[in-house]
């Protein structure tokens, strides 16, 4: 009786049809780039701001930006650089403006196209069944700005929603490499878990600057170019890269947090004093060096997008991924204080990292271990570059596979 019942059963004839295995389902993936990895166009239109620049014109502005201008690197930071009105009856994310005459916007928001540096991780997707801007969509965003401005949490939230609905109501999975999972996270800690858990299939943070690096200091004294990180080369290049990123509130943001990094590393030394700052001294700093406004906007934005307390942790799956053992610059040595100078590669200060983010800031989501329920991990990958990361084959096996899991259901 049992062969006999063993013989019946795959054929159906007890409880309908034999059903073969359905395969996983994959979640669609919204993806949050890297600092100035999303394309903008800048509209320039009858301008007064720098006299020795084309008066009206366009320009792009992305890392690896190809794309010919009339405006040189000097005209481009001048114009990208925010102003400021010190107003406090006015939230903070009100007080700056664009140039006048200035206007920027993102290009193929949405698709893949906006972030062309991302082909390995869009390709081995395709690979997996994935298709561009149907299952894969990119929540790019101006660089310049923090997640609070530029209509970024309305925008994302109509983008993961959209793509939710247009691939059979599928929870969404965000990835971010670099700044972009502050992007993640703020849009995350500022919904509501009702939403999460709706929308949300999980996130994987890729070298997420959670908390600041300390790079970003010497920034603002020495500027860098977007087109390729480099740095610049001449006093005036120097001037004006170092004075658009004083502007900008994402400066500030992406510095290193003293309520992390305390004085665990050196970011500026000023070789004319002989004194040595640390993230916890940035006060000190700019009080030193007459940044009053920097200050103000440090004062603000530091620390801005919080991870680190238990009622800022995601509470969706996390799939970490962080690179180590390189060589990273956190800071520099610098003859003064003044803006405008020439960056001395003999100059920086190192420690452990992934050759852009320093150990602190790659390990310190590891606080979300203590999440109540949700699945939580972080994969190192020693000697894997930070901008190589998102294109590592072995990081990218696992992020389709983690796409495939079911996600962690809590009550």
């Amino acid at each position: 009786m049992h062969g006999v019942l063993a013989a019946l059963l795959p054929l159906g004839l007890f409880g309908g049809p034999a059903r073969p295995p359905q395969p996983p389902v994959k979640a669609p993936v919204v993806l949050f780039p890297a600092f100035h990895f999303t394309k903008l166009l800048v509209t320039v239109r009858d301008q007064t701001t720098a006299r020795d620049c084309p008066r009206s014109g366009t320009f792009q502005d992305w890392f690896q930006n190809d794309q010919p201008s009339r405006f040189s690197q000097v005209c481009q930071d001048r114009l990208l650089t925010l102003r400021y009105r010190h107003d406090p009856s006015v939230p903070m994310s009100a007080r700056f403006s664009e140039q006048p005459g200035v206007t920027v916007e993102l290009m193929d928001y949405g698709s893949t196209a906006s972030a062309p540096y991302y082909q390995a991780m869009y390709q081995r997707l395709e690979r997996a069944g994935y298709r561009r801007d149907k299952d894969i969509r990119v929540a790019g965003y101006d660089a310049r700005l923090t997640p609070d401005m530029g209509g970024f949490l309305e925008r994302t939230r109509d983008l993961i929603e959209d793509t939710y609905r247009d691939n059979g109501n599928r929870p969404v999975h965000l990835v971010g490499h670099s700044n972009g999972p502050l992007y993640a996270q703020y849009l995350i800690t500022h919904s509501s878990q009702a939403w999460r858990d709706r929308y949300i299939h999980g996130f994987t943070p890729i070298a997420g600057n959670m908390p600041g690096q300390g790079a970003m200091y010497s920034l603002l004294f020495t500027g860098q170019n977007v087109r390729d990180f480099g740095y610049p080369t001449t006093r005036e290049n120097a001037l004006s890269s170092a004075l658009m990123y004083r502007s900008v509130p994402s400066t500030y943001m992406s510095a290193a947090d003293p309520a992390i990094f305390g004085d665990r590393e050196v970011v500026i030394h000023d070789s004319s004093t002989g004194r040595s700052y640390t993230p916890r001294d940035y006060p000190r700093l700019f009080a030193d060096a007459r940044l009053r406004t920097a200050l103000r906007l440090a004062d603000h934005y530091i620390g801005f997008v919080k991870f680190a307390d238990r009622r800022s942790f995601p509470n969706v799956d996390v799939y970490g991924e962080r690179g180590s053992g390189l060589p990273t610059d956190v800071g520099a040595r610098l003859d003064d204080l003044t803006v405008g100078q020439i960056a001395d590669p003999d100059g920086f200060i190192y420690r452990d990292g992934d050759g852009n983010q320093e150990d602190i800031t790659n390990t310190a989501i590891r606080v979300w271990r203590a999440m109540r329920c949700h699945h939580f991990s972080l994969t190192d990958n020693p000697g894997v570059e930070h901008g190589q990361l998102p294109n590592d084959p072995a990081l990218l096996d696992r992020l389709v596979t983690n796409l495939h899991r079911p996600r962690t259901h809590c009550s």
